[in-house]
């Protein structure tokens, strides 16, 4: 089932005249209405970034690499099992090489044997490496556990992570993240790459300010740090986006490691003109399926690689991979349409959905949460068992504007003490373990808070839209314009249009997907459209209120475009 929807558009901004020539006026428009008034804000250079040592806690961090790096400690890089972990750990792992740290290992838990972030099961692991320093990324800042056992082994441990903290932290050497209470850092928006390459910057500063070997280009780092800070949503505002926007540069400039090099040719996308979208909806899920279905270590490994053959070979691997959970996610996904539309014919739809099927994948429930909070514009969660047959469950939340998930989950926690064993995440996005018999007395408390403090009001979809092109403006170069516009993605949205259209003819592509002919008033030529999973078994209507993005046709190729239409439905 999918939710009927309401076009609005965003309210005209003035752009005012200080834009280069170069940047024709319909970029000038968009970026007016992202809040960029000048094209040093649309387009941030690396120069604007806000300085690493207004990080809380830097000071002690790179106090701990540079004694580790002098003393020859080995440091042991603790990765985490998504795509923004999965780089952090390689850019940590490369940055503290080139910084001259001669003993750099990495490890990552096993999200079927270990759990998330640094349990004491995985520090008990980790004992074979007999490590001196743990730095964990993206990760951390909720394992009071598992940094109390290294500690007890002798360890020091470094915390990079950007997800909000408890009501404590944990007692590691230094903690690092830009949403410790307090902490002065302009943007806190960082993924948990971000914060790994912050400390690093740091961390040169430190050793050039004492006379130490720190001549390495951090900047060939930067290629990993957009993938990461696409791949995990984090909102794109002016910092984000220099990092972003430069690394995306780097990749396109064929500048990329071998192992993004790789993913990039497995996914059939081309180098020149690779997007945040190509990111993420090509790059990062062939990251992320090895840490959903096998092990995230197959993903670090093929980003720290720099043997191009081995590179391949692993980006061949991860494609199969995410072949597999494509399935299972579909599957997975269908059921749950299944149980939304028994939840309506039952009556009203509660605000919050909590969902549950004993076969269904642990590893995939976020990418089910994600998909059906879009389908019916209400925060879900998602559970499945920790493994099968197990009473144990994870479950993964996915949030609308308007309601903090992490903070929902924390007012559950503070309500009924000990019904949730662990929870950590974001405002939009978070995840939790549960025991089976919890289940419905969560869900319960879940409800009951979020009807307490949503308003009814943001449960009205929406689809918010750019306006209309002029008719002059569905062209190529308009096309090119928006694509190389970017980086767009969260807080920075992708341009959508609207408008009203013709529909001259349609077919059905492979089961799900409607190809559509249409003719724009003013126009002569037809204009191709496809909307993916838009088959709904019948033929669309004659006249069709579309909201779209205007794109290049390379299957086509030289002048074509088509329109990629996100909401279709009768006009008004």
């Amino acid at each position: 089932m999918t939710m009927m929807r309401r076009i609005v558009r965003r309210p005209a901004v003035a752009t005012g005249s200080d834009w280069p020539d170069h940047v024709p006026m319909l970029l000038r428009r968009l970026y007016a209405t992202r809040g960029a008034a000048d094209f040093d804000a649309a387009r941030p250079k690396l120069a604007r970034l806000h300085a690493p040592d207004t990080l809380g806690g830097m000071d002690a961090a790179t106090v701990l690499l540079r004694d580790a790096i002098v003393q020859d400690k080995h440091i042991v890089v603790v990765g985490d099992f998504d795509c923004d972990g999965a780089t952090a750990c390689a850019v940590g792992v490369r940055g503290l090489r080139m910084l001259g740290a001669q003993r750099v290992s990495h490890a990552v838990p096993n999200r079927a044997v270990h759990g998330y972030g640094l349990s004491p099961g995985l520090v008990d692991d980790l004992a074979a490496l007999a490590p001196d320093l743990l730095v964990t990324v993206d990760h951390g800042i909720a394992c009071h556990a598992g940094v109390a056992a290294a500690r007890a082994r002798g360890w020091q441990v470094l915390v990079t992570d950007h997800h909000l903290p408890g009501q404590s932290l944990p007692d590691a050497h230094a903690i690092i993240d830009p949403n410790v209470r307090g902490d002065g850092f302009p943007s806190k928006a960082l993924a948990g790459v971000g914060v790994m390459f912050y400390v690093l910057l740091a961390l040169r500063a430190r050793l050039r300010a004492e006379g130490l070997p720190s001549d390495a280009d951090l900047t060939t780092l930067l290629d990993l740090v957009a993938v990461g800070t696409i791949a995990d949503l984090v909102p794109l505002d002016a910092n984000n986006r220099a990092l972003a926007g430069a690394g995306l540069r780097r990749l396109r400039a064929g500048q990329g490691c071998a192992g993004l090099k790789a993913l990039i040719e497995s996914s059939g996308r081309d180098v020149r003109t690779l997007t945040a979208a190509d990111i993420g909806y090509a790059l990062a899920p062939r990251i992320n399926a090895a840490g959903r279905l096998e092990d995230m270590a197959l993903g670090i490994e093929c980003l720290i690689t720099d043997d191009p053959a081995q590179a391949r070979e692993l980006a061949n691997v991860l494609g199969e991979i995410n072949a597999e959970r494509k399935g299972v996610q579909q599957q997975m996904t269908d059921e749950a349409e299944a149980a939304l539309a028994r939840v309506a014919l039952d009556g009203d739809m509660p605000p919050v959905l909590c969902l549950f099927d004993p076969a269904w994948h642990p590893g995939v429930v976020g990418l089910v949460a994600s998909r059906m909070k879009d389908r019916v514009n209400r925060p879900v969660v998602a559970f499945a068992p920790a493994e099968p047959g197990s009473d144990a469950l994870r479950g993964s939340a996915r949030s609308i504007a308007g309601l903090h998930i992490r903070d929902a989950l924390a007012a559950v926690d503070a309500a009924m003490p000990g019904l949730i064993p662990r929870f950590g995440g974001h405002a939009m996005a978070a995840g939790l373990s549960l025991s089976h018999g919890a289940l419905d007395a969560f869900a319960n408390a879940l409800r009951m808070h979020v009807e307490s403090v949503l308003d009814p009001a943001l449960l009205q979809a929406e689809v918010v839209s750019d306006g209309s092109l002029e008719t002059h403006e569905f062209d190529r170069a308009s096309a090119e314009y928006l694509r190389d516009g970017g980086p767009w993605g969260q807080a920075f949205p992708e341009p959508l249009f609207d408008g009203v259209f013709d529909v001259v003819g349609h077919k059905v592509v492979g089961l799900r997907h409607l190809k559509l002919s249409l003719r724009l008033p003013g126009r002569a030529a037809p204009i191709d459209a496809i909307h993916f999973n838009g088959w709904t078994g019948t033929p669309p209507p004659a006249r069709v209120h579309l909201a779209y993005r205007l794109a290049v046709d390379d299957y086509r190729g030289g002048d074509a475009i088509q329109l990629v239409v996100e909401y279709c439905a009768e006009p008004a």
